[in-house]
C-alpha cells in the first residue's frame, strides 16, 4: 500500500512538472510601460524584478517566524515518560 502512494505521489508530481505552462503576472499596460523602458535604457525592469521577488519571499517568511515562534513556545520541556527499566527486544 504504501508503494502504491509512493508511486501515485511521484505520478502527480511527474504531471504537474511536464504542464508548465507560462503565465503573465503582470496587466498589458505594466508589460508594456516596462518594455518600452528598458528598450530605452531605462534600468527600472531590474527594481520592479527586485520588488516583485521580495513580495514573493515576504509570506514566507512570516510563516516561518511564526513557526519558530509557535514551536519555541509550545514546545514541551521536562517530561517524565514513565518507560520501564526492561530492555527492548527489537525483533
Amino acid at each position: 500500500m504504501k508503494a502504491y502512494r509512493l508511486l501515485l505521489i511521484l505520478f502527480v508530481a511527474g504531471l504537474l512538472t511536464c504542464s508548465v505552462l507560462p503565465v503573465r503576472a503582470q496587466c498589458a499596460m505594466c508589460t508594456t510601460s516596462v518594455e518600452s523602458n528598458a528598450q530605452n535604457g531605462n534600468t527600472t525592469t531590474k527594481g520592479l524584478n527586485n520588488g516583485i521577488m521580495y513580495l514573493l519571499g515576504a509570506p514566507y517568511l512570516a510563516v516561518a517566524v511564526l513557526a519558530y515562534i509557535w514551536y519555541k513556545k509550545y514546545r514541551r520541556k521536562n517530561i517524565d515518560l514513565n518507560m520501564r527499566d526492561e530492555k527492548f527486544n527489537l525483533n
